[in-house]
């Protein structure tokens, strides 16, 4: 009896921020079940480790910023002429800062929610029309903050909660077109932003006083098998650690209980050591700050 080809045998994917962490583990896993994948992301050089990382002629990389409406464009041409069109677009690319919100920079919390969130709709936008013709499946990859905010990730919980309403819209805008849309809420995953925002001690802290589940680390090549499954399978959510389907439940009790907690806990954690801005976190926050946020727009 003939084995069923992989639903992504032969499709063209698109993952943005896969220069590293959860886009990059995400494309090795979309590439092992038979995709082609675009590579987006700020750093040329990195994107082609990732890209000479994998199986030869099974990817390629666009260095582009996703808030840049005239670069995504251009990349999505390239992107159609050499692999085809997408039919998957996975809106990963993400930025996350720490600290006070009253002595954030502006700057820096700004381009949080802009990368966040408006690079999520650049991407919908730009990829939209190849997705009709396919009939193709968008995941937007949100979070467990989308659900519950936590002080002190003032920009990223805003972003987060943004880009689930804005999946949400989406959804249910282009479902009579035939194409899906997924959101993905993952939970502390094992990433270089993960691991920047554990040098830091009041978020350090933060992560600590959650339950034991919730402040557990997951291995980034386990969440990224988990997306890739949903994006096989076209689904509307996906939840990594699954219990946290749960908390959708309890969404309207958390911030009462987040702020009876922060109210007793941060005081003590300000006494330790003052809370200051962490500016943006990990390698990618790192190089989106080296890269400069003067790009073009169009």
């Amino acid at each position: 009896m003939p084995v069923a080809r992989n639903p992504l045998h032969g499709r063209t994917a698109v993952v943005t921020g896969a220069a590293r962490g959860l886009g990059a583990a995400m494309a090795r896993v979309l590439v092992e079940r038979g995709a082609t994948v675009a590579l987006l992301g700020r750093e040329e050089s990195t994107l082609a480790e990732v890209r000479d990382s994998l199986p030869a002629g099974s990817s390629a990389c666009w260095e582009v910023d996703v808030t840049d409406d005239r670069g995504m464009r251009l990349a999505a041409s390239g992107i159609r002429e050499r692999l085809g069109p997408p039919s998957v677009v996975v809106a990963n690319a993400g930025l996350a800062e720490g600290g006070p919100f009253a002595e954030s920079d502006p700057a820096v919390w700004r381009r949080v929610v802009e990368v966040n969130l408006i690079g999520s709709a650049v991407t919908a936008r730009t990829f939209l029309p190849d997705l009709f013709d396919t009939h193709g499946y968008f995941l937007q990859v949100a979070s467990l903050a989308s659900i519950g905010a936590a002080p002190m990730m003032s920009a990223y919980c805003a972003s987060k909660a943004g880009v689930e309403s804005f999946a949400h819209s989406l959804q249910a805008e282009v479902a009579h077109r035939h194409v899906g849309v997924g959101i993905a809420y993952i939970n502390w995953t094992d990433t270089d932003m993960v691991r920047d925002a554990d040098q830091h001690a009041v978020l350090r802290e933060l992560r600590g006083h959650m339950p034991p589940p919730a402040r557990k680390v997951y291995p980034v090549a386990y969440v990224a098998g988990r997306l890739v499954t949903a994006v096989e399978r076209r689904r509307p959510s996906v939840y990594v650690p699954r219990w946290l389907r749960a908390t959708q439940s309890v969404r309207a009790a958390m911030p009462p209980v987040v702020t009876l907690l922060s109210r007793r806990e941060l005081p003590r954690l300000g006494a330790a050591e003052p809370f200051s801005a962490t500016g943006l976190l990990g390698a990618g926050g790192r190089a989106d700050q080296a890269a400069g946020t003067d790009a073009p727009r169009g």
